[in-house]
């Protein structure tokens, strides 16, 4: 298990040393295979006058996918480099980029003070946390959308553990891009399904949708399909009006 500063120096080198170019990560696919396949989960349950907030923004690839839809959308990430490059990555300035811990609940409450009640854009990003940061990150969403606001929160399933593992120990060794992701010492973690909607029980939040969808990685099988990884999705808030 990794210390939170070991955690935030994985995810500094890691963004550090990745490449450029649009899809040059391993889950940074075309936001019309991401974000655009969840988006008629998520719009009929968001106030299209809020806030959007790209909780683990990265490079900042679905932050201005997102900012073509909503008026004001913020990327944020735990990695400074993340949303440094996100940055450099929009010279027209459609979105904002902030450094965040989202599991830091002063943080939260911070950013919640100077935008308000807000939605949230989540993908892929609990299974990432080491299992004790996972309570505290989706208390720190909560704090995020106050009374009004809603998350929407793409994960992966359990069964993307066995595709995963069948990757990294393939014969030729693991897709380049997700070898990169291991090289950094960032391993998935095992969330179990039925976990994910009691985090955000737990966190005083109430669950309005859920579903599956698979996420699309930028990685190819030998049949020159993108690979899928089984992944569940929920939107959850404090209030359903």
């Amino acid at each position: 298990m990794k210390t939170p500063q070991e955690y935030e120096q994985a995810w500094e080198t890691f963004w550090h040393d990745a490449p450029d170019e649009a899809g040059g990560v391993f889950w940074d696919s075309d936001p019309s295979l991401s974000a655009g396949r969840h988006q008629s989960h998520f719009t009929p349950w968001f106030d299209p006058g809020l806030p959007l907030v790209d909780l683990g923004c990265g490079n900042g690839t679905l932050t201005r996918w997102l900012a073509g839809r909503y008026p004001r959308v913020l990327g944020v990430d735990l990695a400074r480099a993340a949303v440094e490059r996100a940055a450099r990555d929009d010279p027209r300035g459609v979105a904002e980029y902030r450094q965040l811990d989202a599991g830091d609940l002063a943080a939260a409450a911070g950013l919640h003070a100077d935008l308000g009640d807000m939605n949230v854009y989540m993908r892929g990003v609990l299974h990432q946390c080491e299992p004790a940061d996972r309570a505290p990150l989706v208390a720190g969403i909560a704090e995020l959308l106050g009374e009004r606001g809603r998350v929407f929160a793409a994960e992966l399933a359990e069964a993307a553990k066995g595709v995963l593992m069948g990757l990294a120990t393939a014969p030729q060794g693991p897709p380049a891009k997700l070898g990169a992701v291991l090289g950094h010492g960032l391993v998935p973690g095992d969330v179990a399904d039925a976990a994910v909607p009691g985090y955000f029980a737990d966190a005083g939040l109430k669950v309005f949708a859920r579903g599956e969808q698979a996420l699309v990685t930028t990685e190819f099988d030998a049949g020159g399909n993108a690979i899928e990884l089984p992944a569940n999705w929920l939107v959850a808030g404090r209030s359903e009006v």
